[in-house]
């Protein structure tokens, strides 16, 4: 029988209480040799979600993560450390920092609110994506190297456009090797693939690599699809947005944006 529990089948391992190491699935985009940041991030999630359980904080509910990329992401063993910076038992907010290498790469911050039933005001909401079931088959491999994107299954929603395009993805890997994860840490380890979903510009000829990721939700995500309705802005001046409706089957959580920087690469430079 095949082992589907171990690093074969997951993006990362623990390899310490709080160090780990990526496996061949976490390959980055722009450089295979380094780490796509968007498992990474919900390995992140995971980890906050692991201490605060163990410490038996307050049970409350993520509703806003950011995430700043402080360098590059070495295909190297990392730690995560996670400290509470405000406890409370309705607002609490969490630090978690990514260090490789002696060096912090990742700086992320996360506040957690209480809940309250206001099913009787609720309102507002974007229309929902149609279910992923639904929609065809989008390999990203067409665009994108590397092990993280290989081992995505993405579905466009209509005809993706430059600067415009919807999809669901998916994986079948587990985040870290013979560790549950929730849905939670699941689902927002796919979100940074949203700036790679609706490019502006072919990334052989044009780099537009985030340096952030700030996620709002005001809905916790169920299931195994992550839903991106995404557009892409470039300015002027070299800087970029891509800002994303974030959807679950059920329909639309929350929005994610991230800031870039647009440059050309090195053999398009004038």
């Amino acid at each position: 029988m095949t082992d589907t529990t171990g690093p074969e089948s997951s993006y990362f391992e623990r390899v310490g209480e709080h160090r780990f190491v990526p496996t061949g699935h976490a390959g980055g985009a722009w450089a295979t040799d380094e780490q796509h940041f968007s498992p990474l991030g919900g390995l992140v999630v995971h980890e906050i979600e692991r201490v605060r359980a163990h410490e038996q904080r307050p049970a409350l509910v993520l509703s806003r993560i950011s995430f700043d990329i402080l360098g590059r992401i070495a295909f190297e063993e990392f730690d995560i450390r996670v400290e509470t910076v405000r406890p409370g038992r309705t607002i609490e907010l969490v630090r978690a920092t990514v260090t490789i290498g002696g060096r912090d790469t990742v700086s992320a911050r996360a506040w957690f609110l209480d809940t309250h039933d206001t099913d009787n005001v609720a309102g507002g909401e974007p229309d929902r994506l149609p279910e992923p079931e639904s929609v065809p088959s989008w390999p990203l491999t067409a665009a994108w190297p590397g092990g993280y994107i290989n081992s995505l299954d993405t579905r466009a929603v209509g005809i993706p456009q430059p600067g415009r395009t919807a999809a669901w993805i998916s994986t079948h890997l587990d985040l870290v090797a013979g560790e549950q994860a929730s849905a939670l840490a699941s689902y927002i380890a796919l979100v940074d693939t949203a700036n790679g979903i609706a490019v502006r510009q072919e990334p052989t000829k044009w780099m537009f690599p985030n340096l952030d990721l700030t996620i709002h939700l005001y809905r916790q995500p169920e299931g195994r699809w992550t839903g991106l309705d995404t557009s892409v802005t470039f300015g002027r001046t070299g800087q970029g947005l891509t800002s994303t409706v974030l959807h679950d089957t059920r329909g639309p959580i929350g929005y994610a944006q991230q800031i870039l920087t647009v440059r050309p690469q090195p053999e398009h430079r004038p």
